[in-house]
């Protein structure tokens, strides 16, 4: 279901700081290509956009680039109506006193939001939605409101395009696999990771049938350093290329196991419904593993998948990595579908965030 799809079009705002090129840069682009399928125009302020050279080749009608830095809108350029502050970053004082503080043509002034990281902690529902007030500097008498992804209907969602099933449905993944060099009855098991602690232990662990289809960056250097000055490779690996987004769901769909990292393709494979392994970005205080715990807490993960968890993202106190044989595969998979089951109930994030405006402005 999609709710506020008649909505008036609004000039949308998107800002974007790069931590991590994969991640951060991602999850804006998905934001603003479904805002401008849904007829929304948007500006993505970006300050690093490599990654959408192959990430998205093709661009987005209605979505158009500009240079972190750059100077705000002039004024013969539609304003602001909506912008998005993506993961704590600042806006830039300049476009906030050119742009927020200012009433548009409608008589509504613009909404400012801020785009949070996705968690499965408790805070989230009691955040989502919450004013604050700016009393200071450029934006003094603005209110920011803060956005939270989540996986609760108290939550804002998670980003799924309204065409996600329709294209899962006519996907081909026998003849993708062809096409890739993998065989259709082996385990074959994709890796998008950062340095995950059990990653040797993975390497030695995998079945002889198992087929390790590794990305390429930080995945494919972290591979090849545990490899490295070994005669006899584990498994057969492959390194991948870079490759657009829509490709990367269609290595999801088509692998039994899906070892993903951070936040975007934690939900891309949510939504691909086979097995997955989550490396969650490592933070120096260990803020992560409570965290990871929540998420596999609302994911209700058996106790394998959560021993392999532990072992992946290096918790404290772990055992050893649970065997991948094809029935905690089953096991792994007959979870992550009953999470989307319950997520395709729940509105996407976009149909949310768009109703979110209607309702504040």
């Amino acid at each position: 279901m999609t709710l506020f799809a008649t909505t008036p079009a609004l000039q949308w705002d998107v800002f974007c700081r790069v931590i991590d090129n994969f991640g951060d840069i991602g999850v804006c682009w998905r934001l603003a290509t479904q805002l401008a399928q849904r007829g929304h125009q948007v500006r993505l302020w970006v300050d690093d956009a490599s990654a959408l050279a192959w990430m998205a080749p093709q661009g987005c009608d209605g979505v158009e680039l500009r240079a972190w830095g750059a100077p705000p809108p002039a004024p013969h350029e539609a304003p602001c109506d909506v912008a998005i502050e993506a993961f704590g970053c600042d806006i830039a004082t300049e476009f906030i006193a050119s742009q927020l503080i200012i009433t548009v043509a409608d008589g509504k002034k613009p909404l400012w939001i801020n785009l949070e990281y996705l968690s499965a902690e408790a805070y989230v529902e009691r955040c989502h939605g919450l004013p604050s007030p700016i009393m200071s500097g450029p934006g003094a008498g603005c209110t920011r409101w803060f956005f939270y992804p989540g996986f609760t209907p108290s939550t804002g969602g998670l980003l799924r395009e309204p065409d996600y099933a329709t294209h899962q449905q006519t996907f081909d993944r026998n003849a993708w696999r062809t096409a890739h060099g993998v065989g259709t009855h082996s385990t074959a098991v994709s890796l998008f990771c950062y340095e995950p602690p059990g990653l040797t232990a993975l390497l030695h662990t995998l079945p002889p049938s198992a087929q390790l289809l590794v990305t390429p960056g930080r995945a494919s250097a972290a591979v090849q350093a545990v490899l490295a000055g070994q005669q006899d490779t584990p498994s057969q690996i492959y390194y991948l290329p870079p490759c657009p987004q829509t490709a990367f769901d269609h290595m999801l769909w088509a692998c039994d196991l899906n070892l993903v990292r951070g936040e975007d393709s934690l939900v891309r494979a949510l939504w691909a419904g086979q097995a997955l392994v989550w490396h969650i970005y490592p933070q120096d205080d260990n803020a992560h593993h409570a965290k990871l715990m929540a998420f596999l807490d609302w994911l209700q993960a058996p106790a394998s998948l959560r021993q392999f968890h532990a072992v992946w993202n290096g918790l404290p106190g772990t055992i050893d990595m649970p065997a991948l044989c094809p029935e905690i595969l089953a096991d792994w998979t007959a979870c992550i579908a009953a999470a989307r089951a319950r997520l395709w109930q729940q509105n996407d994030l976009v149909s949310q965030l768009i109703g979110f405006v209607a309702e504040k402005r």
